[in-house]
């Protein structure tokens, strides 16, 4: 009886902050353009071509 004093205001309290996290998430647009990052990933990138080898990528090939 005593640890559900303690555990029934917690689980509530975690329940508010679950709910007002997905509340601002949805007031904040992040379920506006749900087919765009799904088709971004078919979008060509010129700009990385461009750019060159990235810094984690050894310059030349190991022998």
């Amino acid at each position: 009886m005593n640890t559900l004093v303690f555990l029934i205001p917690l689980a509530l309290l975690l329940g508010g902050a679950a709910l007002a996290a997905f509340l601002w998430s949805l007031r904040s647009g992040q379920y506006e353009d749900l087919d765009g990052a799904a088709e971004r990933i078919l979008l060509d990138d010129d700009d990385d071509r461009e750019a060159g080898p990235r810094p984690d990528q050894p310059k030349t090939p190991p022998p």
